[in-house]
């Protein structure tokens, strides 16, 4: 847990090692893949995004170029390490307590735990998302790592992803989540009231909204069950005419249906 401010820092032993060159020395202790995420997280919170290159990335994370490529093929793929990170601080917390409580409690607090691993770069992810909102390839490559992930919050929150509504059930909850996410970047209370707010507002909508869809697909259900059996009986009647044209061929070539075999 984060400390709060004037909280007192515990003793701790002076390093030998000017501090530029104990930091680097703490950044190679992590994982080459961490340190790259954290790197640019670093940069992000300090400059633009369209400043930062791959190559800043690596000098910042103490990574060469080649180590650099083996690990991330891009500067935004290096989000998508930043995504797996938060996914699995999630995924690690104790949810035991949560068994009994009803789905959308078990989904708030799925999703604010997500937020709470992502407070260490909210600095950083508020750059980003001013920088990418007018990039609509980005925001789709994003999109497809939000669901990656949110599959697995709603398995943390005990909810089946499966089925003919899964999908749909998946995006609305990345939709959700991205407009709480537009409220939490601005959101200064350490409290984070307008934030739990929105997230419970948003989860509500999507509840009443799968009920609907749920409600359609079970008014639909008779008419996809006869469209079903007209597109079977017109297989099956192609399948049969073809047999027909086939018979029809060798009966007048006892040499079979290939023409070129009377030769």
């Amino acid at each position: 847990m984060a400390k709060r401010p004037g909280t007192a820092k515990p003793d701790i032993a002076p390093s030998d090692a000017p501090p530029a060159i104990a930091d680097a020395s703490a950044q190679r202790k992590l994982p080459p893949r961490e340190a790259a995420v954290e790197a640019l997280m670093r940069l992000a919170a300090e400059q633009p995004w369209n400043d930062i290159e791959v190559g800043d990335i690596a000098r910042e994370a103490g990574l060469s170029l080649a180590e650099f490529r083996d690990l991330f093929p891009s500067k935004g793929a290096v989000l998508g390490g930043l995504s797996r990170i938060i996914d699995r601080k999630v995924l690690e917390g104790d949810a035991s307590d949560l068994a009994d409580e009803p789905t959308r409690e078990r989904l708030f607090d799925v999703l604010m735990r997500r937020l709470d691993a992502m407070t260490p770069y909210k600095d950083a992810l508020r750059r980003i998302s001013y920088a990418l909102r007018g990039d609509p390839l980005s925001m789709l490559a994003l999109n497809g790592v939000a669901l990656n992930s949110h599959r697995f919050m709603l398995a943390a929150a005990g909810i089946n992803t499966e089925g003919p509504l899964g999908r749909l059930k998946l995006q609305g909850v990345v939709i959700a989540f991205a407009r709480t996410v537009e409220v939490w970047l601005d959101d200064d209370d350490p409290a984070l009231a307008r934030t739990m707010a929105r997230l419970d507002k948003e989860i509500r909508n999507g509840e009443r909204f799968m009920e609907r869809a749920d409600d359609a697909r079970r008014l639909t259900a008779p008419f996809r069950a006869l469209g079903r059996s007209l597109l079977e009986r017109g297989s099956r009647s192609r399948r049969g005419l073809h047999a027909r044209d086939d018979r029809n061929e060798d009966a007048g070539n006892p040499l079979g249906g290939d023409p070129a075999a009377a030769i």
